[in-house]
């Protein structure tokens, strides 16, 4: 049950946003989740400054159900990483991507 909420102050293209999808749908694997649970959102053109301006920059927030060790999520920012500034042309160093977990998850009128 993991949710991607992808942020930027760039644009993002059609083609740019189904390459980052079907990318984060392997990446989350590192998290020991699956594509089928994948929920991703994009929030593309908004006003973003980091380290005082308004360069290309993402933030990148990561939600699932239960817990990531810390071995997982440092494969998982490596890969957000990477896919940010392949897909995206934002470098790692303007790239924050924070994670939360949590036992409690609602979906389909129930709790998991």
């Amino acid at each position: 049950m993991p949710f991607v909420n992808v942020n930027t102050n760039t644009s993002i293209t059609k083609e740019q946003e189904t390459a980052v999808k079907t990318r984060l749908g392997s990446a989350i694997e590192n998290l020991g989740k699956t594509e089928s649970w994948l929920m991703i959102g994009f929030h593309s053109d908004k006003p973003m400054y980091f380290k005082g301006d308004d360069a290309p920059c993402a933030f990148v927030d990561i939600s699932v159900f239960g817990q990531s060790t810390d071995a997982q999520c440092e494969k998982m920012t490596a890969a957000v990483c990477e896919i940010m500034e392949t897909e995206l042309n934002i470098p790692p160093s303007r790239t924050y991507v924070k994670y939360s977990g949590t036992s409690q998850w609602g979906w389909n009128n129930t709790n998991f």
